[in-house]
């Protein structure tokens, strides 16, 4: 009997080393990993340059209260906002904590305490970001949560627009729903948000935890769309592995975030900065980032065309290296049979398939992880028939 609450649904084995794409079980058996740890290791496992960071620090220091200037965190906040339209950022832990101090923020800059999001969506586990959360399954069996969060439906401006009144502080969403089922928004339904914000002086929230830090081919999904965010939220990617998350925000709501307002004991560590900041220093550059986007285009389209005769298969999308496979039953038993085959995948709701390889994967891999789909749906689909 394990001593650990069930709180995770456990594959039976176990993952023991790794090195760039690839990871090993107990048994030494090789898997590719599109998990990436949930869109976290995005530099694969033990980057040299990530470990050599986190070496380096280590031997310094790990660990100053928050009470004390930290070089670390001002180098990394720095790299974060460049060329933005954002100006500050507060250091976490993670995306939950993000989303918090997001929330936090808004309400107390603006003096209004409606927030909208949207239903299908994720953005934690904590109380208010649970709360913020359009999944009901997240929230059976909490009793209430905090009030007035609005769930507008994904992808449709009308309601969204009846939705906000003079009591709204902000709206909130993923550029992608991730969780949701890996679902982006019309060119359109961005732009409309960013209009009816701007035009009733809501702040824009945009949730990048898992889409940010270069998973979408741009360092910020929001990029993509021309948006310009009042706050976004990181964390995942941030630090490939090491616990980091962060909020960024425009100038305007310096105030409203003094000193004692919010506060954190582990974030923004010397060691958590310095490792997220050697993950940046590759991420960011132009070429990786138009590599990533190259990737992704040609995975999606080699996807497309392996599976096009597949009934299977309702719709393959993403953008970079975030990919969904949505199919017309549970996939479960699908994702099962993949780690077999020796490719490990995340669902993303019952239907999709979710596919989130490292940033660094090559062509190659990329190749061996579509024909391991391939070969699974055709056997699949010949059994069905």
């Amino acid at each position: 009997m394990s001593a650990l609450f069930p709180t995770y649904k456990r594959k039976e084995f176990q993952l023991q080393k790794g090195s760039g794409t690839y990871v090993y079980d107990e048994n030494n058996k090789r898997y590719l990993d599109f998990t990436s740890g949930i869109a976290v290791t995005s530099l694969g496992h033990c980057h040299p340059e990530v470990v050599s960071a986190l070496k380096e620090q280590s031997e310094k220091i790990w660990h100053t209260s928050n009470l004390f200037k930290i070089e670390q965190q001002e180098i990394l906040a720095e790299t974060l906002v460049k060329e933005t339209p954002l100006d500050l950022v507060f250091f976490c832990n993670s995306g939950a904590e993000a989303n918090e101090a997001a929330i936090k923020l808004a309400k107390k800059y603006t003096g209004k305490n409606k927030i909208i999001t949207f239903k299908d969506s994720f953005h934690g586990r904590t109380f208010g970001s649970m709360s913020a959360t359009g999944q009901q399954k997240i929230k059976d069996g909490y009793g209430p949560l905090v009030p007035e969060f609005v769930h507008s439906p994904w992808n449709e401006s009308e309601q969204l627009k009846k939705n906000m009144d003079d009591q709204t502080a902000a709206v909130m969403l993923e550029i992608f729903q991730g969780e949701g089922g890996v679902r982006m928004g019309d060119d359109s339904f961005y732009n409309e948000i960013q209009k009816l914000c701007d035009e009733h002086e809501i702040l824009l929230i945009i949730d990048e935890v898992q889409t940010g830090i270069g998973r979408t081919g741009k360092r910020y999904a929001y990029e993509h769309f021309g948006l310009h965010p009042d706050i976004i939220t990181l964390a995942k990617g941030l630090g490939n592995g090491f616990p980091i998350g962060a909020m960024l925000g425009k100038e305007k709501l310096r105030d409203a975030f003094g000193p004692g307002s919010h506060g954190t004991t582990f974030g923004g560590s010397p060691l958590a900065c310095a490792v997220s900041q050697s993950v940046l220093n590759v991420i960011f550059q132009e070429n990786f980032l138009k590599d990533v986007e190259r990737k992704g285009n040609d995975f999606k389209d080699m996807l497309i065309e392996s599976l096009q005769s597949c009934s299977l298969v309702k719709e393959i999308r993403g953008k970079g290296l975030l990919i969904g496979i949505e199919c017309e039953r549970p996939v479960g038993s699908l994702i099962e049979k993949l780690e077999e085959q020796g490719l490990l995948t995340v669902p993303a709701g019952e239907n999709v398939i979710r596919l989130l390889p490292p940033l660094t994967v090559s062509s190659e891999e990329l190749n061996a992880a579509a024909g391991i789909v391939k070969q699974l749906f055709i056997q699949f689909q010949t059994v069905s028939k």
